[in-house]
């Protein structure tokens, strides 16, 4: 697995060379060993899947609050997304800044995103999955998001979007005097 650092410290492209024969593909999607520059010492305690039908869609940008916060890594298994995060971490030197990668069922690329980043993907592909790798336990209570059109943060989306959740689009602008999240 090759780990490959993006200008938002903590955000790291995985990939992965799968195994190809006459029957198809054999990949790891998550190994600790070789991701523990990356995970540390982390426990992965959830994994998530979403579906996302239409074209366009986006979901996000989510996050929890400290001390729910939680890393993750997405990883997309069928179809293509444009995957995004978004640094919201206080003091940090990328603070607003977001990195947008396309994973595939084709690339084998995932996206490791680490606590006080948001997340939010949008499907360049009809019926794209993607599986979830969490390091913390989902709180209610203690979810955050930032909303998608924000321009404060000015999100190149590469397509229109064609959907969004009553509660994504109901995310707030990020106030002007936002400092960031405590991880």
């Amino acid at each position: 697995m090759d780990v490959i650092g993006t200008s938002i410290g903590g955000v790291h492209i995985l990939e992965v060379a799968p195994i190809f024969d006459h029957r198809g593909a054999f990949a790891r999607l998550f190994c600790k060993q070789e991701l523990v520059d990356v995970v540390g010492e982390r426990q992965i305690v959830q994994v998530n899947y979403s579906r996302t039908t239409e074209k366009g869609a986006v979901r996000g940008m989510h996050f929890q609050f400290a001390p729910f916060s939680e890393m993750k890594v997405v990883r997309c298994v069928k179809g293509r997304v444009w995957d995004v995060a978004l640094d919201l971490r206080k003091n940090s030197r990328t603070f607003l800044k977001w990195h947008a990668e396309e994973l595939s069922q084709s690339n084998y690329k995932a996206l490791a995103i680490p606590e006080g980043c948001a997340h939010g993907f949008q499907a360049l592909e009809e019926d794209s999955e993607l599986l979830y790798f969490h390091t913390a336990f989902y709180n209610k209570n203690a979810e955050g998001g930032v909303n998608v059109r924000d321009p404060a943060v000015s999100i190149a989306w590469p397509l229109p979007i064609r959907d969004l959740s009553a509660r994504d689009a109901n995310f707030p602008f990020l106030p002007e005097e936002f400092s960031g999240v405590e991880v």
